[in-house]
C-alpha cells in the first residue's frame, strides 16, 4: 500500500534548519536519572516554537539516552513517546527501563521530553492539590485555574504546543544524533503520537509499538463511558468470584447510592496529607469520589482494591479512600499547560454537543471528564488545526498494536479503528489487561520480540490469554480470595 507522507520540508523548514540547529545541540553529557542507578546520557537541542518562524524565539527539548548493553548495538534506538499529553519521558525513565530491559540489550532507549514537559520548556500549573482538597465540587472554578495557569506563560505562544511540533522536535534531535531511523513505542497518548510520526516522518520509523491506542480521528477526553464500560467488567469479574461477590453483594447499587449520598452531603474530614503526612483538611465529594474510582480502573493493582474501597466509602470508612486518593496523587503528575494546549486545539474541537451527551449517559462518572475539559478549554489559548490532521492513518510500517480489554479510557475498539489503515500491523488484546498493558503484561516481552525481528509469526500471544483476573481485596488485611 502506498504511504502517505507530508513532504520532508513540511516538517522542519527543510534542511537549512537542519544546520542552523547543529551547532546549538548541546553534545550529550553523563547524567544521572532519579530511578536509574547508573549513569546515562543526556543533552539539548535549541529549535523554533514556532517551525514558521526559525528565526523567532527558540526552546531547548532535553533528551537523555540509556545506551544498549551490547557494544555490537542495533543503529536504531527505542523511542520513547510519553502519554498523557503531559507526560515527560525522562520522568518514566525507571519504569522505561525496567519494562524494556530485553530491547536495551540490542537498542539504545531515547528518552525525549516533549516540548511543554520535562525540561524541555515545561508547561506546569502550580496548583496546590491541599487548598483544592478543601473546595465542594461545585466551588472548583477549572475555567479560573487554567486561565490563571495560561497567564502564567504569557510570553510563550501556547498554540505552538501540539502534536505536529512535537514530532518535528523528535525528528531534530532523531538526525543530531545520527540514529538513521527509530522505534517506536507510544502508549496511550503516545499512541497518537507515534501514528502522527509514522504519517509525518514515515521515512524515519523502522517499526511502532501502539500501547492503548488513541487513533487521530477519535476525540480524547469525554472518557464517561469508556470508564462505566470498564466499570461494568469489573463488576462482572467481582460477580464471577465466589468470594467478592459474598463480600460484596449489590456492590453497583452500593456504588451509585454512595455517589448519590455524597452529592448530598459532602464529608468534611481531618486526615493525614496523601503526599506530605501532615494533617489536613478533606472534603469527600462525589467528584472526588468518582475520579478517585476512575484512576483506579487504570491498573490492575488498584482495580483489585475498588470494591473494598467502594463498600467501607459507604459505610463512613474513609481510610481506604484516602489511601488509593494519595496513590495517585503519588504518580507522575501531568504538566496540565501541555495537556491543555494539545486537547484544547486538537479535540475538544470536535467534542460535538451530541458526543458529550452520549458520553454522560452513565452511572459511572457521568460526563465530568468532558465537562471539565470543556470548561477549561473555554478560556485556553487556541488555533484552528487542519482537518488532515485528523484523518485515519495509513502506513504499511510495521505496527504491533496493545489493548487491554479492561482499559477504561481507550477501549480495544479504538484499536481495531487504527489497524484498520496499517496494512502490515497486528492487533494484541490481553482479556484481563487494563491501560498500556506493556507495564502489566507479557506484552513488553512481545514488543522486545517484535522490535527485534518485525516477524508477526515469532509472536506468541497465548500468554497474554494465560493472565488470570486478580483476586480482589476483601478486608484491611489485604487478603483476596
Amino acid at each position: 500500500m502506498k504511504l502517505i507522507a507530508i513532504p520532508f520540508t513540511h516538517l522542519f523548514a527543510g534542511s537549512l534548519w537542519l544546520l542552523l540547529t547543529t551547532s546549538a545541540m548541546a553534545q550529550p553529557e553523563p547524567c544521572y536519572l532519579e530511578g536509574i542507578d547508573e549513569r546515562v546520557q543526556c543533552g539539548s537541542l535549541e529549535v523554533p516554537e514556532n517551525y514558521d518562524q526559525p528565526e523567532g524565539r527558540t526552546i531547548a527539548i532535553h533528551y537523555a539516552v540509556l545506551p544498549a548493553i551490547s557494544e555490537s548495538k542495533a543503529v536504531d534506538p527505542l523511542l520513547i513517546l510519553a502519554g498523557g499529553p503531559g507526560q515527560a519521558a525522562t520522568e518514566l525513565a525507571p519504569m522505561i527501563e525496567r519494562m524494556f530491559k530485553d530491547v536495551r540489550r540490542q537498542r539504545d532507549i531515547l528518552l525525549i521530553d516533549q516540548r511543554g514537559t520535562g525540561k524541555s520548556n515545561p508547561l506546569g500549573c502550580e496548583l496546590s492539590h491541599v487548598e483544592e482538597l478543601v473546595k465542594a465540587d461545585d466551588d472548583i472554578d477549572l475555567a479560573e485555574m487554567a486561565g490563571d495557569c495560561a497567564a502564567d506563560y504569557a510570553e510563550v505562544d501556547l498554540t505552538q504546543y501540539h502534536t505536529v511540533n512535537a514530532i518535528r522536535d523528535f525528528e531534530a534531535v532523531r538526525e543530531a544524533l545520527g540514529y538513521p531511523q527509530v522505534n517506536l513505542y507510544g502508549g496511550s497518548y503516545g499512541s497518537r503520537a507515534g501514528l502522527v510520526y509514522m504519517r509525518e516522518a514515515p521515512a524515519s520509523v523502522r517499526s511502532a509499538v501502539l500501547d492503548a491506542v488513541a487513533p487521530p480521528q477519535v476525540v480524547v477526553g469525554p472518557f464517561g463511558q469508556h470508564g462505566a464500560d470498564s466499570f461494568e467488567l469489573l463488576l462482572a469479574n467481582c460477580a464471577a468470584q465466589q468470594a467478592c461477590a459474598a463480600t460484596f453483594p449489590q456492590l453497583e447499587q452500593t456504588y451509585i447510592e454512595t455517589v448519590a449520598r455524597l452529592e448530598q452531603e459532602p464529608v468534611p474530614l481531618t486526615v493525614p496529607d496523601p503526599l506530605s503526612n501532615q494533617p489536613i483538611q478533606i472534603l469527600i465529594t462525589a467528584g472526588r469520589f468518582t475520579s478517585v474510582m476512575r484512576v483506579g480502573l487504570y491498573h490492575p493493582s488498584t482495580r483489585k482494591m475498588l470494591p473494598y474501597v467502594i463498600q467501607q466509602t459507604a459505610q463512613g470508612d474513609y481510610t481506604p479512600l484516602i489511601g488509593l486518593l494519595g496513590s495517585t496523587l503519588a504518580q507522575s503528575q501531568l504538566y496540565m499547560g501541555l495537556t491543555l494546549s494539545v486537547l484544547c486545539s486538537e479535540d475538544l474541537p470536535r467534542a460535538t454537543p451530541e458526543l458529550l451527551e452520549t458520553d454522560a449517559a452513565n452511572n459511572f462518572i457521568g460526563g465530568r471528564t468532558g465537562e471539565a475539559f470543556v470548561e477549561m478549554c473555554s478560556v485556553w489559548p487556541r488555533a484552528e488545526r487542519p482537518a488532515s490532521w485528523f484523518d485515519p492513518v495509513v502506513s504499511d510500517i510495521p505496527a504491533l498494536l496493545l489493548s487491554g480489554a479492561a482499559d477504561p479510557v481507550t477501549p480495544p475498539a479504538w484499536g481495531e479503528l487504527a489497524a484498520a489503515t496499517l496494512s502490515n500491523s497486528r492487533h494484541l488484546i490481553a482479556n484481563h489487561g487494563a491501560h498500556t498493558i506493556a507495564g502489566h503484561t507479557c506484552a513488553n516481552k512481545l514488543a522486545a520480540t517484535f522490535i527485534d525481528s518485525l516477524d508477526f509469526s515469532k509472536l506468541d500471544a497465548s500468554c497474554l490469554q494465560r493472565q488470570q483476573p486478580a483476586p480482589f481485596i476483601l478486608n484491611s488485611n489485604g487478603k483476596g480470595l
